[in-house]
This record gives structure tokens, C-alpha cells and sequence, in this order.
């Protein structure tokens, strides 16, 4: 049977990829087989799952959290606060070789790739640039927060003004200027939450009507 980390790594990415809906029931006899798991792993990734925020218990269940539109905008936040710091580091910090990695990244973005590979890549992205700050806990801190908000931003996925923005991003990191770099990501992190917002209100009927369940 699966291990933990297998069961834990099958489930995540179902979650994240919307095949199991938020605000869906799972029971852990279901899920041992559908998924051919012992009792033991699949708790442990329940559990797991449950510290990052993408299951809750419901009753002696587990439901596939909800897109919390409150949790989005302090989660936005948190990303604003941590982002804006390690952008301000990373000019002092980051080697030119770490920011050119950076910006070959961004350059070689493929914006015909699906929604949800945008998604990932975009997360990778946010990550590499706070860990450019030479702090491990900004890398962390962001890894958390995208992985939290990476099924509202796979619905609203959009390939290409995000990724403009992150080239400008690298650029003012590239150039030692660390109030302009602070700024714009800054900027872009604002923008970014208002369009998820925008976009999930206009949507939120049909979302419903999906099986999605969204709350404020």
C-alpha cells in the first residue's frame, strides 16, 4: 500500500487541482480505497494537509476546505509584509548570478501552459524571489501562503500581466534599487488580490453552481 508522503502528495495535488471541490466530504474509508492506502499514512496526510489549510474536520469527516475570502486577504497581507521586506534584502544580498537565474526564469515563462502550470510556476517565482533575501524563513513564509492560495488563483489564472510585472520585479532587483523593487512588487501584490477578488465575486454563482463552495 502507498506510504504517507505518496498519499499525502496524490491528495494534495487533487485538491490544489480542483478534481476534489472545496467544501466536498471525504471519509477516510472512502479515500483508503479509492486511493489503496492503509489507515495510518492516509491520517498522516490528512493531518498534514490540515496544517497547510486545504482539509478541515467535519464531524468525525474531513471536508476539502472552502475558498475563504477572508483568509485571501490575509493572506495578501502577510504576502505584501514579507514580500516587500525580502525585495529590500535581496538588493543588498542576492549575487548577480542568483538575480540572472531569476530573470532566465521569468524570460523563459511559456504563456501558452495550462492554467495550472501557471499557477505552479508563478509560486516558484514568489518563492526563489524571497529566498533571494538570504532569510530561509521569507521562502517559507511565501511557499505557505501560495499554497494556500493556489486553487482561487488557479481559477482566476491569467498568463500574461503577472508575468510582465515579475520581469519588472528582477529588474529593479538587478539595478540595487530597493525602494522601487519594494514598491512594485508591492504594487503587484495589491493588483494581483483586487483582480483575484473582482474575479471570483463576478464568478462566484457559476463557481457555485460548479459545487465550489466559497465563503466571506
Amino acid at each position: 500500500m502507498p506510504e504517507q508522503p505518496q498519499v499525502y502528495g496524490r491528495l494534495r495535488a487533487q485538491i490544489l487541482d480542483l478534481d476534489r471541490v472545496p467544501g466536498s466530504r471525504l471519509t477516510e474509508r472512502g479515500l483508503e480505497t479509492e486511493l489503496g492506502a492503509s489507515r495510518t499514512p492516509l491520517r498522516a496526510a490528512l493531518m498534514r494537509l490540515e496544517a497547510e489549510g486545504l482539509v478541515s474536520r467535519d464531524g468525525r469527516g474531513w471536508q476539502v476546505s472552502p475558498i475563504d475570502l477572508g483568509e485571501i486577504a490575509r493572506l495578501s497581507e502577510l504576502r505584501d509584509a514579507v514580500e516587500t521586506a525580502a525585495a529590500r534584502l535581496s538588493c543588498a544580498r542576492a549575487s548577480d548570478a542568483e538575480i540572472a537565474a531569476l530573470a532566465a526564469l521569468v524570460d523563459g515563462f511559456d504563456h501558452s501552459r495550462p492554467a495550472d502550470d501557471a499557477v505552479r510556476a508563478g509560486t516558484d517565482f514568489h518563492v526563489r524571489l524571497a529566498a533571494l533575501s538570504g532569510n530561509r524563513f521569507f521562502a517559507d513564509a511565501v511557499d505557505s501562503a501560495m499554497t494556500r492560495l493556489a486553487r482561487s488563483r488557479w481559477l482566476v489564472a491569467r498568463s500574461g500581466d503577472a508575468w510582465d510585472e515579475h520581469r519588472e520585479i528582477v529588474g529593479l532587483i538587478a539595478a540595487r534599487q530597493a525602494d522601487a523593487a519594494a514598491e512594485r512588487i508591492h504594487e503587484h501584490i495589491v493588483g494581483t488580490h483586487e483582480r483575484l477578488v473582482t474575479a471570483l465575486d463576478a464568478d462566484a454563482r457559476a463557481l457555485r453552481g460548479r459545487g465550489l463552495a466559497i465563503v466571506s
